[in-house]
């Protein structure tokens, strides 16, 4: 039993080595044909990656080939570009070198030309002056003239000629700006004068107080002449009482004591009641309501002028202007037709018009003074304008409105223009008989004056002057030289509104009888 089990343990021992045996005979070989199956996939990846790298390098050589042969397509093409553009620029310099030396060619042809004819030219010089020479020597011995003689004589023939050029370029030249001024200036003159139309009555120094009927003139006579006496006494006016049907004459220079006189007289006249005390009382009244209107026209010239934040003073100062008279013109009046007529200049030039009409409307205001206090109306506005503050540019066109100092400002010269525009307008002003026949002798002796003038007259109320000259005496030139003098004497030694007209007439006939 045991030796079976001995035999069957050894048995299966040996069954067992056996079985390892051969399990690891098996084992073996498996990883025998394991190991050579993974070295022949090994190998065949090794060939395989041979081959991709073989091939990949084929490309590789192939792509940068190509490449490269692009490359060498591209700089050969740009190249070719290259060279085209260089052959272009080589022509054209070319072409410009081609053109310069044929430019420098002509050039030293004419410079060649050039010093040929300015050897000529020296040449025939040379001949003119002997020939000249020559001629002086003739006509020396002809005319028994010396050299000094003839060139005295060609002198004065040039200065005719240059005086006939100057006149006539003057001429052309004054006849080209008058006609570009007067045109601009009409126009903007017309513009500012039609917008500033105005009604007109003639001022004088007298008054006429119309009555019922002539009883009246012994009541206001009085007895022993006392109600009279008052009335001038206390107004301070001439009463003229005559043989005038109905009507009683106030005289005065002062307007505002004459309008109280009036005043006064007509409200006596209604109550019928004339003795000293109610004369006193109605004079005082009328005293007050001249005051009053004194007031209102200042106010009503500002309104209607458009002017603001004016001195109370001065505005009663304007007041008193409409009882004052310049020429038989009112100067109320005056002073806000130049205001007006000075704004619409100034927005016709396109500047502020306040200015303009503030000095306009304030430019006579030192004439609103009495007699007895010293000093031009200009004078008098300066330092009125000055004590009540106003600006310099108002003052300025102030003072310059007659002239007498220069404009310092535009808005100076529009006052200035204004001042003559509504002074020089028909029926604005009234002058005297003397003044006028005066003034009208000035121009014919100013006229007279000149060397070859053989009759003048002043014409059109002195509007315009005829200057008729001797033919033989004053040239075509010398005329328009002379219109321009005579012109430039009478602005610089007189007086005058608007403008004047200078006109010279030279007639010249030739008579001859056929017999």
């Amino acid at each position: 039993m045991l030796f079976t089990i001995i035999a069957s343990v050894v048995a299966f021992a040996v069954g067992a080595v056996c079985f390892f045996y051969v399990g690891i005979r098996y084992r073996k070989k498996i990883a025998e044909s394991t190991v050579m199956s993974a070295e022949q996939q090994a190998q065949k990846i090794i060939e395989d990656s041979k081959n991709d790298a073989e091939r990949v390098k084929k490309d590789a050589i192939l792509q940068a080939k190509d490449e490269m042969i692009k490359q060498k397509d591209e700089f050969e093409k740009d190249a070719k570009i290259r060279k085209k553009e260089l052959q272009d620029i080589e022509n054209r310099i070319n072409q410009r070198q081609d053109l310069v030396d044929k430019r420098a060619a002509l050039i030293e042809e004419k410079e060649n030309n050039i010093i040929k004819k300015n050897e000529e030219l020296a040449k025939k010089e040379k001949y003119l002056e002997n020939a000249k020479q020559r001629e002086l020597d003739e006509l020396s011995k002809i005319a028994k003239m010396t050299v000094e003689d003839a060139k005295a004589e060609m002198m004065s023939k040039l200065e005719d000629d240059m005086k006939l050029e100057m006149a006539t370029y003057i001429k052309e030249e004054q006849d080209k700006a008058k006609a570009e001024v007067d045109k601009k200036a009409k126009s903007i003159l017309v513009g500012a004068i039609q917008k500033c139309a105005t009604d007109h009555t003639s001022e004088a120094t007298v008054t006429t107080v119309s009555l019922p009927n002539d009883d009246l003139k012994g009541r206001i006579i009085g007895r022993e002449g006392r109600n009279i006496k008052t009335i001038e006494t206390l107004t301070g006016i001439d009463l003229i009482i005559d043989d005038t049907p109905d009507v009683i004459v106030l005289s005065s220079f002062d307007p505002i004591r004459r309008e109280v006189a009036r005043i006064a007289l007509e409200r006596l006249i209604a109550d019928g009641r004339i003795h000293p005390g109610k004369i006193e009382e109605m004079i005082e009244k009328a005293k007050a309501e001249v005051e009053n209107t004194i007031k209102e026209e200042g106010e009503r010239a500002l309104y209607e002028t458009g002017v603001i934040n004016v001195h109370p003073d001065l505005i009663n100062l304007l007041g008193k202007l409409r009882f004052r008279t310049s020429y038989g013109q009112n100067v109320l009046n005056h002073s806000i037709e130049v205001a007006n007529i000075a704004g619409v200049l100034a927005v016709e030039l396109g500047i502020d018009p306040t200015i303009a009409k503030r000095a306009g409307l304030l430019h006579d205001i030192g004439k609103s003074f009495d007699h007895d206090v010293e000093g031009t109306h200009v004078s008098l506005g300066i330092d009125l304008l000055k004590k009540y503050k106003e600006k310099d540019e108002v003052i300025w066109g102030m003072e310059a409105h007659h002239g007498d100092t220069e404009p310092k400002t535009i808005e100076a010269i529009l006052v200035q223009a204004a001042d003559i525009v509504s002074a020089s307008r028909p029926g604005a002003r009234k002058e005297t008989v003397s003044t006028y026949i005066k003034r009208l002798q000035k121009l014919e002796e100013i006229c007279d004056s000149y060397e070859g003038v053989d009759k003048s007259y002043a014409i059109q109320a002195g509007r315009e002057v005829r200057i008729i000259v001797k033919p033989d005496q004053v040239d075509d030139a010398s005329m328009v030289l002379m219109a321009r003098n005579v012109a430039k004497q009478i602005e610089n030694e007189m007086v005058y509104p608007g403008q004047i007209k200078v006109n010279v007439i030279r007639e010249m006939r030739a008579t001859e009888i056929a017999k």
